[in-house]
């Protein structure tokens, strides 16, 4: 019996501290003081007889033991929260959920599996951060992000990876940019007419690029935004064509205010995944990337009737 001598808040602070790289940052996601984190990685490292970590200025170093009881320490803590949820006790799981999700899925289905997450663990905030695939993968890989909801037909090479859907792309324009060709049109006359697409460094737009090269066709009338919600818009006042995935623009396709484009090209479709680091996170994260499989599937099962009239 170890008889209360090892505490899950020092091991807690333990874990907190090499996660974010600062007893300052430790102490603010496990709502307590710097002090309060020091002295219970002093106790820990008291009770075991060892040094975990020396303390650099602004920086912190695992010593050798340190290392190897930084992956026990997370068993722990992870075996803890399955005792939770043995005894149906999600909502004592006090934490913080660092999400990155691209912007397609926090204009789909993002509110539908936050407040299923919330549901079962009221008492885990999440710190939500929306941007590109590539840049979500890039705080995935040094530790800024639990879980990333992001682009990739395998995942980046890191810990686990859960298929979620796959959104294809559709050209779509306001009703009146159609009526001259009845919503069908070759690649070459669309290009000649203003398009609306994502930021340049996307798969579809470097696609598009490459087919236009292919084909010698200009590229001068593409019109790039970092913002998909404001191509959205921009197509439905009529400023041009747009290159959308399709399930971002469901509602105005039924509502009519955006109508789908035949074409004789589109890009590749994008295949969503659920990534995380199994051997850093939390338990619950494991958890909420399955909650997303199951909310990106039920969401697409809402929009499955058919948005033509």
């Amino acid at each position: 019996m170890i008889k209360s001598r090892i505490t899950l808040k020092q091991l807690e602070a333990f874990v907190g501290v090499v996660d974010m790289g600062s007893f300052r940052k430790a102490a603010a996601i496990l709502g307590t003081t710097q002090p309060n984190i020091s002295s219970r990685i002093s106790s820990l490292e008291d009770s075991l007889g060892i040094i975990l970590m020396h303390r650099d200025a602004g920086s912190v170093r695992l010593t050798d033991q340190g290392k190897t009881l930084l992956v026990s320490a997370r068993q722990v803590l992870w075996n803890a929260e399955a005792f939770l949820e043995a005894a149906e006790r999600r909502d004592l799981v006090e934490d913080r959920l660092r999400l990155g999700v691209t912007e397609l899925i926090a204009c789909t289905w993002l509110h539908a599996f936050l407040r299923r997450f919330r549901e079962v663990y009221p008492s885990v905030g999440v710190e939500l951060e929306v941007g590109l695939s590539t840049e979500i993968e890039k705080q995935l890989a040094a530790g800024q992000v639990d879980l990333a909801l992001l682009v990739g037909s395998s995942g980046p090479d890191i810990g686990n990876s859960l298929p979620l859907r796959t959104y294809p792309y559709a050209w779509i324009a306001a009703p009146g940019l159609t009526g001259i060709n009845a919503g069908n049109t070759s690649m070459t006359a669309l290009l000649k007419s203003p398009v609306l697409t994502h930021g340049r460094h996307t798969l579809a737009t470097r696609e598009l690029a490459r087919f236009a090269e292919a084909e010698k066709l200009a590229t001068d009338q593409i019109v790039y935004s970092s913002s998909l919600a404001s191509c959205v818009q921009m197509a439905i006042d009529g400023v041009g064509f747009a290159l959308l995935p399709i399930a971002l623009v469901r509602d105005q396709l039924k509502a009519g205010s955006l109508v789908e484009v035949t074409t004789d090209w589109l890009p590749t479709a994008l295949e969503f995944r659920a990534c995380f680091d199994d051997s850093r996170v939390p338990r619950f994260v494991s958890v909420a990337a399955g909650y997303a499989v199951e909310t990106a599937s039920d969401w697409e099962d809402s929009i499955k009737k058919p948005y033509h009239p």
